[in-house]
């Protein structure tokens, strides 16, 4: 057997480093450049890690330039909205260059695991990351150790800087102090002393969401005719959504009052952000700053907007009367139809939807409802009837409606009960996790009848729990529409204005339609109107 030869042939370059042993061919270099928001200062340090890492790459020995990766205005917490980051990493993995120089490890990432993660993917597909300030080398076998250390040190950092950050944000909420994202809030600019100032011919525009709205219109038939009128939206777009519409008719901003703290961020490293439901303080600030809309305007489309909310169907958006006349016989909604549309005669009538639908259960039990039509003028003849009893007797309407609405408020009947269903609910929890328990233990004759009958026990608890939370929701609800009415009928002087298409919105939930016309006013009271000929 012939001796075993062994020989050592000479590495032809490092594994990390600044210089090549020797140069077989040039070494395909990236650099990456990140800034975390876009003020001037961060804006010029972004320009100068752009340019140093150039040049700092295109005059080392060895190496050629294969571009700058860049993200500006984003946060280092996280890379899933990193584009620059991702394109980088996307192309290393494709083998487009072998090293990455950036300037630290807090400008790669402050998220622990996502840094780790990222390194040790591209050190798997032979890309290196030298980090300037650390002097740092990925390759280096105690690179991986000082890089945890670093990378740590740079997350408690983030910690430390984003609850510093939100303890000053909610010591201005306390004092009363907010800003508005004005590049995308339609009706406001930053005023000289840093409040919000109104902003004329976008005001106008806000205005007129708000009237479509009142008018019977929909949040998405509004959008349609701003995107068909060329109307700008507040981002400065072309097309309008209808969910820009509804935040704009749901923002307590445009009344002039600001609710501070709706929504707090619930993890430093992913910024995801919940809606307060009452886990941390509110700050609710009247008369913030100048008013666009009436609080009664703002009050009545936000009562409008959950009443549609609730109706079966879709919203038919045709005036005030929209799907607000309902059928006495059948319950289905009344829509306008069109008579003598060609002549002269042309006439604009009610009547029900479904009058003439097979099959539909009806109380006169016929195969058509025996409502007949019914015209606004009518309708709105009967309702200033209405009013002028509401103001002939206004002390005593109002006395009954304050009743209504201190019991519709009182939720302690509703409490009681939900904190008895709730402990029954644990009790029953309890028994379930001690019967698992045993189990684990010893064989418990009968365990999984037991556990079922336990577990229906529980499903029925949460079932109950579940008709007191929509009770509670629907008292709410009633209490928001009597508090409307209320409002509106402290207001309603001696002579009022009939003809309001906001005051019968405010004071009517809907209009039954038989042998006569019976209100149902929003503090739940009926008001029937007879001898009105259809």
């Amino acid at each position: 057997m012939e001796a075993r030869v062994i020989t050592r042939i000479e590495p032809t370059r490092r594994t990390h480093g600044l210089t090549p042993i020797r140069i077989p061919e040039l070494r395909k270099v990236a650099g990456y450049a990140r800034v975390s928001t876009e003020s001037e200062e961060q804006e010029n340090s972004y320009e100068a890690q752009v340019r140093y890492f150039t040049n700092f790459i295109q005059n080392h020995e060895g190496w050629t330039f294969a571009g700058m990766y860049t993200d500006a205005g984003i946060s280092g917490t996280g890379t899933a909205h990193r584009s620059g980051f991702t394109q980088m990493v996307q192309d290393a993995l494709a083998g487009k260059f072998s090293l990455i120089v950036t300037k630290s490890i807090s400008r790669w990432a402050r998220n622990t695991v996502d840094s780790l993660t990222t390194i040790r993917k591209l050190k798997e597909h032979g890309c290196e990351v030298f980090f300037e300030k650390e002097n740092i080398w990925t390759m280096d076998s105690k690179g991986e150790l000082l890089i945890t250390i670093m990378s740590s040190l740079a997350q408690e950092e983030s910690r430390s800087i984003s609850e510093n950050t939100t303890w000053g944000i909610r010591q201005s909420f306390s004092e009363g102090k907010f800003s508005l994202p004005y590049g995308n809030f339609l009706g406001y600019c930053k005023g000289p002393n840093g409040t919000p100032e109104i902003v004329p011919e976008e005001a106008e525009i806000v205005r007129g969401i708000y009237k479509s709205f009142l008018d019977g219109e929909t949040p998405g038939s509004i959008a349609r005719l701003l995107t068909a009128r060329g109307v700008p939206s507040p981002g400065g777009k072309g097309k309008w959504h209808q969910t820009t519409v509804r935040s704009i008719l749901q923002n307590e901003k445009y009344y002039g009052s600001a609710l501070l703290q709706k929504t707090f961020t619930t993890d430093f490293l992913t910024h995801r952000k919940k809606k307060n439901d009452g886990e941390l303080p509110q700050y609710h600030i009247e008369n913030s700053h100048p008013a666009i809309v009436t609080k009664e305007q703002w009050d009545l489309v936000q009562v409008e907007l959950e009443r549609r909310s609730r109706m079966p169907g879709r919203f038919s958006p045709k005036g005030p009367l929209g799907s607000r006349l309902v059928c006495a016989d059948c319950g289905g909604f009344f829509g306008a139809k069109t008579w003598h549309s060609s002549d002269p005669y042309k006439t604009i009538i009610w009547r029900c939807n479904d009058k003439y639908r097979p099959g539909i259960e009806r109380k006169s039990g016929g195969e058509k409802c025996c409502t007949g039509h019914v015209t606004e003028e009518k309708v709105m003849a009967a309702f200033s009837n209405i009013v002028a009893d509401l103001i002939a007797r206004k002390p005593q309407v109002m006395e009954a409606c304050e009743a209504i609405l201190h019991e519709l408020l009182d939720s302690s009947e509703t409490d009681e009960k939900r904190k008895r269903l709730e402990q029954e609910g644990d009790a029953i929890a309890k028994e379930i996790e001690s019967l698992v328990e045993r189990q684990a233990r010893e064989t418990v004759d009968g365990f999984a009848d037991k556990y079922q009958e336990l577990e229906k026990r529980y499903r029925r608890i949460e079932e109950k729990l579940k008709a007191v939370a929509t009770d509670r929701q629907d008292r709410a609800y009633r209490a928001k529409q009597a508090e409307l009415f209320l409002e509106t009928l402290k207001r309603l002087p001696k002579q009022a204005k009939l003809e309001s298409t906001e005051l019968f919105m405010s004071l009517v939930d809907k209009v039954i339609v038989g042998d006569g016309l019976t209100f149902i006013m929003r503090d739940g009271t009926e008001r029937a109107v007879n001898g009105v000929r259809f």
